[in-house]
């Protein structure tokens, strides 16, 4: 088969956004759950006072509430919803990541990089989401 004919029977390009997007905030969610203290790092020092939580429950609570939006977007069941949290969220992590960043000597900047596709990969779905509504 060509490339040109594979390419003719893939999925839409939104549809591989979509479901990747899903899996991502899905899996992190279920690794939030099983291993919240390898998330409760990227809390620093002067971040742990501002959660109304511990940084291990505020990772939980997340957890939860990802592996939920992860499978309402993966099912496309109000996709622009889960994804404007994820897009919204995401978003916030990046500006926390460029606090931390300029504050922190470079901490966690290969986080942060990663973090901007991901937003942007969060805003794609829900602006596609928002069109289909």
């Amino acid at each position: 088969m060509t490339l040109a004919r594979l390419v003719d029977h893939a999925p839409s390009t939104p549809a591989v956004a979509r479901v990747g997007l899903g899996v991502m905030v899905f899996l992190a969610g279920v690794h939030k759950l099983l291993a919240p203290g390898a998330w409760a790092v990227y809390v620093v020092d002067w971040l742990a006072p501002w959660l109304v939580v511990s940084p291990l429950e505020f990772m939980l609570v997340n957890g939860v509430l990802e592996v939920g939006f992860g499978v309402a977007i993966v099912a496309d069941r109000w996709t622009w919803a889960g994804a404007g949290v994820a897009a919204v969220s995401l978003s916030a992590t990046v500006a926390y990541l460029v606090l931390v960043a300029l504050l922190e000597n470079g901490l966690f900047v290969d986080v942060l990089v990663r973090d901007v596709g991901l937003a942007a990969l969060a805003w794609a779905v829900t602006l596609d989401a928002l069109r289909d509504r």
